[in-house]
């Protein structure tokens, strides 16, 4: 029994798994250095999340390499490796469409660049700042700080807003005037409270634009351009400066009246109706004859 065993141990090729085992070693951390040359080579052509996929890809690729030639030093056949690898990812594909899906549109999400980490972008119903951008999912922190994952052939399929491509931004104000009011004195007020504003920019000037005539109210519009970062700040505080302008000059912001009457105000009034008198030849019509009819609440015949 013994001497089967020996016999057994010695027929192992262990020259063979000393040579995988070196090639896995040295080759993992050489892909590992390559790949990270790679990066630092074109990372400053690209964003820092794309060079770091790259990366990955990089590696993830000459780790299959190395590890089909370890197996291959071990005796393994590459064809029946490659075949059965063949057949499985054949079975993977069909079980996991909608990740080889998102798996392309990630790839078309890197090469596009639509937006980079640390970017605000609006996706649907979900606003946030991205914190990755993998090759599966683009993740969100919404301004609730919460987390979103949102699959990448969602963010294919649907609109994508950037607030952060740019580095300026517009502010629109909807704002309704009543009737009565001189526009030009409107105009000026709202000029000169953008202008004295220091969040505002001066160019693009600031305009004021005429909306329409509303039911109750001519209807205008404010716009002025803010750097990206001061934009929530100017949302705060213009609004708060228009409705102090407004009650110091007198500009009147119509609403919607309701009157409601109670009480004797709905108690049932007299009515009087005089007929006219009867034209020639119906005077004896009894229907013709004038009378005059009192009723509680309205008119009676």
């Amino acid at each position: 029994m013994t001497d089967l065993l020996w016999q057994q141990f010695m027929a192992i090729n262990w020259l063979g798994i000393f040579q995988a085992l070196l090639i896995l070693v040295v080759g993992l951390v050489a892909a590992r250095l390559l790949s990270r040359t790679v990066s630092r080579a074109i990372g400053k052509r690209v964003g820092v999340h794309q060079s770091t996929l790259i990366q990955r890809f990089v590696f993830y690729f000459l780790a299959a390499l190395i590890i089909a030639s370890s197996l291959h030093q071990l005796g393994f056949k590459l064809g029946v490796l490659l075949g059965a690898a063949g057949i499985l990812s054949v079975a993977i594909g069909f079980a996991s469409q909608t990740s080889a899906s998102n798996l392309i549109s990630g790839l078309f999400l890197l090469a596009e660049r639509p937006f980079q980490i640390g970017d605000t972008i609006k996706v649907a119903d979900n606003t946030g700042e991205v914190l990755a951008i993998d090759l599966l999912s683009v993740k969100l922190r919404t301004f609730d700080n919460l987390f979103v994952r949102i699959p990448n052939e969602t963010m294919v399929k649907s609109q994508v807003t950037n607030f952060s491509r740019f580095p300026i931004r517009r502010y629109d104000l909807q704002l309704g005037v009543a009737y009565r009011e001189d526009l030009a004195r409107v105009r000026k007020v709202l000029l000169d409270i953008a202008e004295r504003n220091p969040l505002c920019l001066q160019e693009p000037k600031p305009l004021v634009i005429f909306q329409g005539f509303g039911n109750s109210s001519v209807d205008l519009q404010l716009s002025a351009w803010v750097r990206r970062e001061n934009f929530l700040d100017l949302r705060n505080s213009i609004p708060d400066e228009i409705k102090t302008a407004f009650e110091t000059h007198g500009i009147e912001i119509p609403f919607p009246h309701l009157s409601l009457y109670t009480g004797s105000e709905t108690q049932p009034f007299p009515v009087r109706t005089t007929q006219s008198p009867p034209a020639d030849g119906h005077a004896g019509d009894p229907a013709s004859s004038g009378n005059d009819i009192e009723g509680e609440g309205g008119a009676q015949r």
